[in-house]
């Protein structure tokens, strides 16, 4: 598949040459090729704006095709307005239907949590890279869903473990770049950022990270490419950040403080999910913070193309991180409960061997 990105299509074209544990699943497989669309239809500086990216790795909290069928809502709202003249329950459903309303109940948790330590989340704001469609502003910072899943994902971790000494982040599957961009914007923090995604996602979030802290401070997969080995503490003498694809995890030596999995995890095949955590134990993180659906993501089928073939639970990574032991869950303060009684569940690990 050839694109208007230079770049984009030498990931392309390398992870077609990888074995399947690096290429996209089920699940990515039809989101890899509607972000590529719209990538291509549009421009990558407006990437948080596409219907794609808003589906698979740039959540909203606004309600289900609002933003697309917005006179729709618009009919909801003017029949409301008939039936209460009373502007703070006019002000309530509007909070309601753009999501404001529960990004502040997460913001809220984000504060009453705060713990004054590494990584720190107590200032950061969120950028506008991208062109968000939805974005809220609380006490003069800016904050999507992803930034706040992010931090209250920290704060959680803030409140079960000693979090001091953590410098050194990896993570597989971040989105667009949120968690680099808490760790790096806080300078107290003095964190160097490992991410790993599959393209076009891995293309997207250099793209996010370049353009907030400098091209010179992040490196992508074509400043790393032709390296066999990529050593941890040379590479931090040189960056913030880098980003490189899925297939060149093995290629990491060193350590690392702490590893990150978000969502994406859960995306993936069991297979695939144990490959990783052989390579995340190698590079001996103190703690794993991980956020996966408890009763796994829902299987593919027909009328419902975006599944899994199989999934990923709660306890299948007790059985893949055998030197970690379970610390703490979450799903109703810092995680969350969805509609249909889903649980979306931080989990802890520390290291024991």
């Amino acid at each position: 598949m050839k694109t208007k990105y230079k770049l984009l299509n030498k990931m392309l074209e390398d992870m077609d040459k990888q074995s399947k544990l690096y290429r996209p699943t089920t699940f990515w497989k039809v989101g890899s090729k509607a972000i590529i669309d719209d990538l291509e239809s549009d421009d990558i500086k407006n990437f948080r704006a596409f219907q794609a990216s808003r589906g698979f790795f740039v959540p909203c909290y606004s309600f289900a095709d609002y933003y697309e069928n917005k006179n729709n809502y618009d009919d909801l709202v003017q029949s409301f307005r008939e039936l209460s003249s009373d502007i703070r329950t006019h002000t309530k459903l509007d909070r309601l239907l753009t999501g404001r309303l529960q990004a502040f109940d997460d913001y809220r948790t984000l504060v009453a949590s705060n713990v004054d330590n590494t990584p720190y989340t107590d200032k950061v704001s969120e950028s506008n890279i991208g062109n968000p469609i939805e974005q809220f502003e609380f006490n003069n910072r800016k904050f999507s869903r992803s930034f706040l899943n992010y931090l209250l994902g920290v704060n959680f971790l803030k409140q079960h473990v000693n979090t001091t000494n953590i410098r050194t982040v990896m993570e597989i599957g971040g989105g667009f770049g949120s968690l680099g961009e808490i760790l790096l914007k806080d300078q107290r923090n003095e964190a160097f950022y490992i991410n790993a995604d599959i393209p076009p996602v891995s293309f997207v979030s250099s793209y996010y990270l370049k353009k907030i802290f400098g091209d010179n401070q992040v490196a992508d997969y074509g400043d790393l490419y032709g390296n066999k080995e990529l050593n941890i503490d040379s590479l931090k003498s040189n960056y913030k950040a880098i980003n490189i694809c899925s297939w060149q995890v093995p290629f990491l030596q060193g350590k690392i403080d702490l590893f990150v999995n978000f969502i994406s995890f859960q995306e993936m095949e069991p297979d695939v999910v144990q490959n990783y955590c052989i390579y995340i134990d190698k590079l001996e993180p103190k703690y794993i913070l991980l956020r996966n659906i408890l009763e796994g993501k829902r299987v593919q089928s027909p009328d419902y193309l975006t599944g899994v073939k199989e999934p990923i639970v709660g306890e299948d990574y007790n059985n893949y991180l055998k030197n970690y032991h379970l610390v703490a869950t979450d799903s109703e303060i810092f995680g969350f409960i969805t509609e249909d009684d889903f649980h979306s569940q931080l989990r802890i690990y520390e290291r024991v061997s």
